[in-house]
């Protein structure tokens, strides 16, 4: 791939993100209407009608629609995306002071989806009559059609409460990184505090990942480079897991960073089940207690991720990916 299409490619992929963020902000800000008076939430039912009149007057809630969007899209690319109502904060230092335990949750989650269904999903593929095998593709179809917090609930109880081996709630006692950002992967206590929500968030990924890795090497150990190095003698490890898995691996980095990006979403119910201290957990108290701009800013975030996520992986592919043409996915 030139360099020049590579800027080309990476140029449209950022004016798609614009555009998804603008429809993102306009939806968010839509919505708000339906969420309650704001002014309910600020001053109370205390307050005469007339002064919440002028409140709402000097706050411009009165003005129309486009006005007040173009006011809100105008202080949310400076990084303004209101003030929450219960924490008194920016929504936006609420949203940060909670994404490292979203993040090291979801990051923790991505490392058991990709360390469990490579290496099942490859022997799966290889050994594809075998008991374990059928055991393995069983637990999987199993494992797609349970909800996560049936699979959190169940792991609390069997684990945390008849075996009392797991912490059923909370994080444990982080670690503080220099730069402010609490992490459970440095102590034993969070360490022990995250095995049952990272297993519960990665149970919603895995059998699909496994299912996903199998049928792709598969295929590949059927295509005809590999039967070449069968025919020049190669030794069998050398083809499954330098010729064929290498060429597996693509398809599952392309679906695997889209699906990571999701699993952001799925962290409502996770976090709520296991009180794990997240953007999630904070996202539901909002809707209970009808915080507006937090609500808003939360859904503008995890766009923004999604959008973020989606670019990288798209760059990554076009690199790992040489039958790629960024100029015929132009046309």
């Amino acid at each position: 791939m030139k360099a020049t299409d590579f800027v080309a490619f990476l140029l449209r992929r950022l004016a798609q993100a614009v555009v998804v963020m603008f429809v993102i902000s306009l939806v968010g800000f839509t919505i708000q209407d339906n969420l309650g008076d704001p002014l309910r939430e600020l001053v109370g039912q205390s307050v005469s009608e007339a002064e919440r009149d002028e409140l709402r007057e000097r706050m411009g809630l009165n003005d129309p629609f486009l006005t007040q969007y173009v006011r809100f899209l105008g202080k949310a690319v400076q990084g303004d995306l209101g003030t929450s109502y219960f924490f008194k904060k920016p929504a936006v230092d609420v949203i940060l002071n909670k994404f490292p335990a979203t993040f090291e949750l979801v990051l923790a989650a991505t490392i058991i989806i990709f360390g469990v269904s490579i290496p099942l999903g490859v022997y799966t593929a290889i050994r594809p009559d075998s008991w374990t095998s059928k055991i393995v593709m069983s637990v999987s179809i199993v494992g797609i059609s349970v909800p996560v917090f049936l699979t959190a609930i169940f792991s609390i109880f069997l684990f945390s409460v008849h075996l009392g081996w797991m912490p059923s709630f909370g994080r444990g006692d982080p670690y503080i990184l220099p730069w402010g950002w609490p992490t459970g992967f440095l102590t034993w206590d969070g360490i022990v505090h995250l095995i049952l929500p990272a297993i519960a968030l990665s149970s919603i990924m895995l059998p699909l990942f496994i299912r996903l890795v199998r049928g792709e090497m598969m295929e590949v150990l059927k295509s005809e480079y590999v039967k070449y190095a069968w025919a020049k003698g190669l030794s069998a490890r050398r083809i499954w897991f330098l010729h064929a898995l290498k060429n597996t691996l693509i398809p599952v980095i392309s679906l695997g960073g889209v699906k990571v990006g999701t699993l952001i979403a799925y962290t409502i119910l996770t976090e709520t089940v296991f009180q794990w201290p997240g953007m999630g957990f904070m996202f539901l108290e909002a809707i209970n207690r009808v915080d507006t701009p937090l609500i808003i800013a939360y859904i503008i975030v995890v766009g923004l991720i999604f959008v973020i996520t989606n670019t990288i992986v798209d760059l990554v592919y076009t690199l790992v990916n040489p039958t790629v043409s960024v100029i015929g996915e132009a046309r």
